[in-house]
């Protein structure tokens, strides 16, 4: 019988690499599992995703032509397993042969017993091989210039688990207290079993992602748009300073569990089912918080799916939703409000290039963050007055999210 874990496994690798699929929705389609089943899959699917490039590598001199793609799945399965992972060698050959029977290709089960062994005998399989350079999409790579290598080499680790805490809460033991403000603890710290999470004390949020709203300086009872607004972190933020916070979110879905969060945590806000590219207020806001949608790549080292299902036309579909939510943000801001636009995104093409569009039609103007607000993490700011992360800050800390971040102030 193959391991359900390998088989879970197998299933998620397909559903990313071959349907284009997102790892966390192909996660929750999984049929029902064992918790503990569930969890180890996944941690093997994120591996296999994580370093593809060089798994590749390594089993490419052993196959002298393309196998199938379900059993190059389960040779990258395999090998990750027992290059990565620390699987003992039969154990690793064993389950990846069962794995291939059970999934109907008994036929190519010969070739990966054989392989498996092979690569089992390897003396230093990774030693020789530039990982980061491997697992990188080259479209990627090429688009982060210098700072390509460090952010890869960020990638290749499980990161840390970052929160943020409700005003009043007692940081959970063992919890590091960042510079920003968040709190961060080992990776495979399981959020559920820390203190306070049931009674909503914190949520997760990464450091970097905690910027933004942070840089809105929300005052109280200020009017406060929170557009894009699920999963509900930065929302979450406005509201516990005390700002009149209206959160707007597209996705039903998403915005349910928005507000199941919220209700978690104790905290209020206004919800509003609707297309922030066409809604309208009754009242102009005082100040918005628009983290629009990008193209994610400032997550990969949670998302280790992202560049195996993002393309560069990607990218440019995103900048026209962006400017599209920037013109909408200004018609919903008053006269001297201020607007904080945010993505999740390393690509350029979704930074300083959309200040500069919003600011060209004179509605907008960019106002530059000092160094005083940025003086918790003085690397971040850059030489036009923006916020900039990327996973090569902090490497000692345990790396961070890339998020990109302006302020702009309604004429």
């Amino acid at each position: 019988m193959p391991d359900p874990t390998r088989a879970a496994a197998f299933d998620l690798l397909t559903a990313v690499l071959d349907q284009r699929r997102p790892l966390d929705e192909a996660l929750q389609a999984l049929p029902p599992t064992e918790a503990r089943d569930r969890a180890a899959a996944h941690r093997l699917a994120a591996v296999v995703l994580r370093r593809l490039g060089t798994l590749d590598a390594v089993l490419e001199p052993f196959l002298k032509k393309a196998p199938p793609v379900p059993v190059r799945h389960v040779l990258r399965l395999g090998t990750a397993g027992l290059l990565l992972l620390g699987t003992p060698s039969h154990a690793a050959v064993a389950t990846a042969v069962a794995l291939v029977r059970a999934r109907g290709l008994t036929p190519f089960a010969g070739l990966v017993n054989a392989v498996m062994r092979r690569v089992a005998t390897l003396p230093d399989p990774l030693g020789d091989l530039d990982g980061p350079r491997l697992d990188t999409p080259a479209w990627l790579w090429a688009s982060w210039g210098a700072l390509a290598r460090p952010i890869a080499q960020a990638h290749q680790a499980i990161p840390p688990l970052d929160v943020t805490l409700r005003p009043g809460a007692t940081v959970p033991e063992f919890g590091q207290h960042l510079p920003t403000g968040s709190v961060r603890f080992p990776p495979g710290t399981r959020v559920t079993e820390l203190p306070g999470f049931a009674d909503g004390a914190f949520w997760v949020q990464d450091a970097a992602a905690a910027l933004p709203a942070r840089l809105l300086a929300a005052r109280p009872d200020e009017r406060v748009a929170d557009l894009c607004a699920a999963p509900g972190g930065k929302t979450a933020q406005l509201a516990a300073a005390g700002a009149r916070v209206t959160a707007v979110e597209r996705d039903s879905v998403r915005l349910g569990r928005l507000r199941e969060n919220l209700a978690r945590w104790g905290l209020q806000a206004e919800t509003v089912l609707a297309d922030a590219t066409v809604w309208k207020p009754a009242e102009l806001f005082d100040a918005i918080l628009l983290d629009a949608p990008c193209s994610a790549t400032g997550t990969i080292r949670r998302h280790p799916d992202v560049p195996r299902l993002k393309r560069p036309r990607d990218v440019t579909a995103m900048t026209a939703v962006q400017d599209r939510l920037l013109d909408a943000a200004a018609a919903m801001l008053r006269p001297g409000g201020r607007l904080v636009y945010s993505v999740c995104s390393l690509q350029p093409e979704e930074g300083i290039p959309r200040i500069e569009a919003a600011s060209a039609g004179g509605r907008l103007r960019h106002d530059r963050f000092t160094e005083a607000e940025l003086a918790d993490l003085p690397e971040s700011r850059t030489p036009d007055g923006c916020l900039r992360t990327h996973p090569a800050l902090w490497a000692e800390r345990g790396s961070m999210d890339g998020f990109f971040a302006a302020r702009l102030i309604k004429v």
